[in-house]
């Protein structure tokens, strides 16, 4: 079944617009629309069999999103982020990430944990088959892990808008400072912070690994801004 049948089959339970605008992020979050792009309306109502009217109200969603943006009098683009709006991203999230590992090390379960170590292993042999997909999705899910652990409703709330706006340069950042294996490194010191059950070093540990990647971040546009000059 191809994917705008499978995408059709979904509105008989759900609205149009719901299912339209998880099409649309599934699209950014892939990569498959980059940042700066111009959302083609009429060409996307085409292919999934729709009118523009349900594709302009899930677009509606995804600017209140933070993924696209209007520019008046030229459509609908995916947002590129400044880097300030990077700066400011990522240490909110490091903030969070920091209250949620001091919550979770207080409370995390075996089962839990037995999650997060298959994780870092996986992400192990994505770095030795050099991997970047597998292992973005891996690194994804570990934080997702950690939030969704800790049980608290208004962090994940905030966090998971943070996280797809992150999506729309973190993967430069992962490539930087020694790449895959730095970026997994860091995750194996929050294991095992989270397995001391040590609230405060598991804390310290995610706000720097945030914080680190931002650092990666910074050099990756630096690098990128030097390239054009």
């Amino acid at each position: 079944m191809s994917k705008p049948q499978e995408t059709l089959q979904l509105l008989r339970s759900r609205s149009m617009s719901s299912v339209l605008q998880d099409e649309i992020e599934q699209r950014i979050l892939s990569g498959a629309l980059q940042p700066g792009e111009r959302l083609n309306e009429n060409a996307l109502a085409a292919e999934l069999g729709v009118s523009r009217g349900p594709i302009r109200e899930a677009c509606r969603g995804l600017v209140e999103s933070g993924l696209l943006t209007v520019i008046v009098n030229r459509g609908v683009f995916v947002r590129e982020v400044s880097r300030k709006d990077a700066i400011d991203v990522y240490n909110v999230r490091a903030s969070l990430m920091r209250l949620a590992g001091e919550t979770l090390a207080e409370r995390i379960s075996e089962d839990q944990l037995a999650v997060l170590r298959d994780l870092v292993e996986r992400m192990d042999t994505a770095e030795a088959d050099d991997d970047f997909d597998s292992f973005y999705a891996l690194n994804r899910d570990f934080h997702t892990r950690i939030v969704d652990y800790a049980e608290n409703d208004r962090l994940r709330s905030i966090s998971d808008g943070l996280v797809k706006e992150l999506h729309l340069y973190r993967h430069r950042s992962i490539l930087q400072g020694g790449g895959l294996h730095v970026s997994n490194r860091e995750h194996k010191q929050i294991l095992a912070a989270l397995e001391a059950g040590d609230p405060a070093r598991t804390g310290a540990a995610l706000e720097d690994h945030i914080k680190a990647g931002m650092q990666r971040f910074l050099t990756a546009t630096a690098q990128d801004t030097q390239n054009t000059e």
